[in-house]
């Protein structure tokens, strides 16, 4: 491990390592190497869910186990593996579970092949009055709210959806430091200008890729079933249609309600290796849009030297309630760096990556060139 480190920031592998041998994260079945990232933890769902009539937060002193009882509509046991039906909202215990000590809070975001696939994810704890979010001290179990939003999904115990981060102190870092990385790592580069304001934006890119000829993907209604998994399993156009310039209206790409979509940041994303990133899925200044379901970044994502050729953001989006017309170079949303405690032990892409120098690349799940 790097002799240098900082008081506040996230944890990188190193330590995540050290707090499962002490207990801070335990178990039902002991931690995999696999689960472990630069900076996160997959978390791993549990044989118990729970079909449920509405998304909640349980609320101060109250357990999720309380919510479930009165909300709770059919127990589904995952052990051998079980459909959640696109449409639907579901509540899932997970393996882990946190004991967290004072000074250590913890958040989460979905896998990015989770995003990829529109599932709509979020953390849940007991006694919580948000979600994605864990205060330092909490003591308890974790679970997982998954809403499939266009593909049914087959999923069963031990399946992977979200991850988790561990954040030492509180590390909010301002516009000038963000400022000062992009001038000497440079953060983000292909735009003419970069905006800096409570993070880095990031803008959608319309022209087309240049062997492909495509824009984007966007998602087939009423597709089969996904085994969660299963990677290079299904068919790309079973699922999905190509976006090319033909969709294109005079000004941009309009955007249907309740269709999913993937592009692709016009900008080229970078993360340093003692910094992690997350991006911010949705802010209504920018549009009545969401983009971007899966928002961590690991150290070491887009780095050159670990053979990224230029790696944008991929952006999953999806419009709300009307139809939004998104405009080439257009803002959709910010990308916020975060200090780590120390440089990571192992960075993204270094013993291989499914979307390290990504373009338009869909979720490991579909066969692709």
């Amino acid at each position: 491990m790097p002799a240098e480190e900082f008081e506040n920031g996230i944890l990188p592998v190193q330590h995540l390592e050290q707090a499962i041998h002490d207990g801070v994260i335990a178990a039902d079945h002991p931690v995999e190497e696999g689960q472990l990232q630069p900076a996160s933890l997959d978390l791993r769902l549990g044989r118990e869910a729970w079909r449920v009539q509405a998304s909640f937060l349980p609320g101060q002193h109250l357990t999720v186990a309380d919510k479930l009882a009165q909300f709770g509509m059919h127990k589904i046991d995952l052990s051998d593996g079980a459909v959640l039906e696109r449409g639907c909202v579901y509540i899932v215990k997970l393996q882990e579970r946190l004991r967290l000590p004072a000074g250590i809070s913890a958040m989460a975001n979905p896998k990015s092949s989770t995003g990829r696939l529109d599932i709509f994810t979020r953390l849940i704890t007991d006694g919580a009055r948000e979600f994605e979010s864990v205060a330092d001290g909490y003591e308890g179990p974790l679970y997982a709210e998954i809403s499939p939003r266009t593909f049914s999904v087959l999923v069963r115990a031990g399946s992977r959806l979200s991850q988790l981060r561990l954040r030492r102190g509180i590390s909010a870092p301002s516009d000038l430091l963000m400022e000062s990385l992009q001038s000497t790592v440079g953060l983000v580069h292909g735009a003419e200008r970069t905006d800096i304001r409570d993070g880095v934006a990031l803008s959608v890119n319309l022209e087309p890729d240049v062997k492909s000829g495509m824009i984007g993907w966007r998602a087939r209604k009423h597709a089969g079933l996904i085994d969660i998994d299963a990677p290079a399993s299904q068919p790309v156009d079973a699922f999905w249609e190509r976006v090319t310039p033909s969709d294109l209206t005079v000004g941009g790409l309009v955007l249907n309600p309740d269709e999913f979509y993937i592009l692709a940041s016009r900008e080229f994303v970078t993360v340093p290796k003692d910094h992690a990133a997350e991006m911010r899925a949705y802010d209504t200044r920018v549009g009545e849009f969401r983009a971007h379901y899966a928002g961590f970044f690991d150290p070491g994502f887009g780095m050159a030297e670990l053979g990224a050729e230029g790696t944008r953001a991929v952006l999953e989006v999806r419009s709300h309630d009307v139809p939004f017309l998104i405009e080439q170079g257009q803002t959709v949303c910010r990308l916020v760096y975060e200090p780590m405690v120390s440089v990571p032990a192992t960075l993204y892409g270094a013993g291989g990556s499914n979307y390290q120098s990504q373009g338009l690349r869909l979720a490991k799940h579909f066969i692709q060139d």
